[in-house]
């Protein structure tokens, strides 16, 4: 039976548009082709994928304007719709030069055995399915396709359910480069869509949650193939006594805020030096008093509307949490409904704790709660006290300063004296610690590595095989 699936606009809060899920049979006639096209994509030299992804670079160009507008429509958000379009033209051109430096050609390497020399090719796999998220939906969803592609992989690619308005154009834009279509698919559908993808796939990437990652993790393990999983996020910043209080809640504001706090690489918890902390939650305040909702148009203000129903609920609940267990609400704090989308105002917290799922749990919102702290090992105590360890922040009057707390912090990249940077700088590699990710890194050159198997040729020369090799005659047995 055919699935229809609602979609919600954020910014009204009705159902405007419908998508059909793929199912599994579809999902394996999707795989049966695009394996057969792989093996000749798999077979061209890096130069031909590279001119095929820079001819999709120009045609995802060519629809900017649509392709905004389309993610407008799923997010509810405008500048950031803009940069997430520029962002997947930048990403193409570096995962460009990626893959050409991987497939360079390579001496043979010398072994101990000086009759014996080495060298390798490498093997992509075959399938990789690709199961991206709503908050950055464009661009989560090509941030593994394309590499995968450069490494000679065909790629199954199901975008968010929750922001699937874009799909179309990003089909049209496959369909106007030549040879494209044969390795890359956009399907349509929800979780039930996602795990028939799994069951026919070589390896899978999933941008998401903790909790679906988890059980993606064990479907991959079963059928024994590698789990890219870029899940969730607690991120914490941490502000000195030294540091710049302007500066500093500048940054953080930003960090918390962006996108409407929907990004993994959010500022969620901040931790100041208790010497500077009223100082800097004036100043904070201050700033996020400033900031504006884009509402009731798109480019009225900053922050845009809470994408999903369930998120909204969610960032209630965490709201509720904290201001039940003590927390104060300096700014913002409550969801408004407006127009029929759920707002949040940024939200700045004081009294904060552990014990409250706001300082515990991911929240995706724009909610940045302040805690004072009393000594260098006591701000990094409460910035490892956490089951993730995606990213962090810190800030002090040098970057000397900054560093001996950044080399301390259980996580995968620490921007020191500014917010988010691993986002603006995605050529430098990092891995996620903790329940924040699994495999290795999708920035830098092991972003196109990832997808790549290495074989080794050892080849003996021309002497031939060891003297003492068994070859059945009786002298030799009775030699050794």
């Amino acid at each position: 039976m055919t699935k229809k699936i609602s979609v919600r606009n954020p910014r009204t809060g009705e159902t405007d548009h419908i998508i059909t899920a793929a199912d599994a049979g579809e999902i394996a006639d999707a795989a049966r082709r695009l394996r057969d096209g792989q093996q000749e994509w798999a077979a061209s030299p890096v130069e031909a994928r590279v001119a095929v992804l820079r001819a999709f670079k120009e045609a995802v160009l060519r629809r900017r304007a649509d392709i905004v507008a389309l993610l407008e429509a799923d997010t509810g958000r405008r500048w950031a719709s803009e940069i997430e379009v520029d962002a997947v033209a930048s990403g193409i051109d570096r995962a460009c030069e990626f893959a050409e430096d991987t497939f360079a050609p390579a001496p043979p390497a010398a072994t101990p055995d000086p009759e014996v020399t080495a060298s390798a090719d490498l093997v992509a796999y075959p399938l990789v399915a690709v199961i991206s998220p709503w908050n950055f939906p464009f661009q989560l969803a090509l941030i593994d396709a394309v590499p995968a592609l450069l490494a000679g992989s065909a790629v199954l690619l199901k975008p968010s359910e929750m922001t699937p308005r874009f799909i179309p154009a990003l089909r049209a834009c496959v369909e106007d480069v030549p040879g494209l279509s044969g390795v890359l698919a956009v399907v349509e559908g929800d979780g039930a869509t996602g795990a028939a993808m799994i069951d026919v796939a070589d390896a899978v990437c999933f941008t998401g949650s903790v909790g679906t990652g988890r059980a993606i993790a064990a479907a991959a393990a079963a059928r024994f193939i590698p789990a890219f999983l870029e899940l969730g996020g607690k991120d914490p910043a941490v502000v000195t006594a030294s540091a710049d209080l302007g500066t500093a809640a500048s940054a953080i504001l930003w960090g918390s805020t962006i996108n409407s706090g929907h990004s993994c690489m959010s500022l969620e918890r901040v931790y100041v030096d208790r010497r500077v902390a009223d100082a800097f939650v004036e100043t904070l305040a201050a700033k996020a008093g400033r900031v504006r909702l884009a509402y009731p148009g798109i480019g009225d203000g900053e922050i845009g509307p809470i994408i999903t129903a369930a998120q909204a609920g969610a960032i209630r609940a965490h709201l509720e949490d904290a201001v039940a267990k003590g927390a104060r609400v300096v700014t913002g704090g409550t969801v408004e409904e407006l127009g029929g989308g759920a707002y949040l105002r940024p939200t700045v917290l004081t009294g904060v704790d552990h014990t409250m799922r706001v300082m515990r749990e991911e929240t995706f919102g724009p909610i940045v709660p302040v805690m004072a702290y009393d000594g260098e090992d006591e701000a990094v105590a409460l910035a490892n006290d956490t089951d993730f360890g995606l990213s962090a922040a810190v800030f002090a009057g040098t970057a000397e300063e900054a560093l001996a707390v950044a080399h301390r912090l259980e996580v995968g990249a620490v921007s020191v004296n500014d917010a988010c940077l691993t986002g603006m700088v995605p050529a430098v590699e990092k891995n996620s610690f903790k329940l924040s990710g699994l495999g290795a890194s999708r920035m830098g050159p092991p972003s196109v590595r990832r997808f790549l198997r290495r074989r080794a040729l050892l080849v003996r020369g021309a002497a031939g095989p060891r003297p003492w090799y068994y070859d059945g005659s009786s002298s030799q047995t009775e030699e050794r």
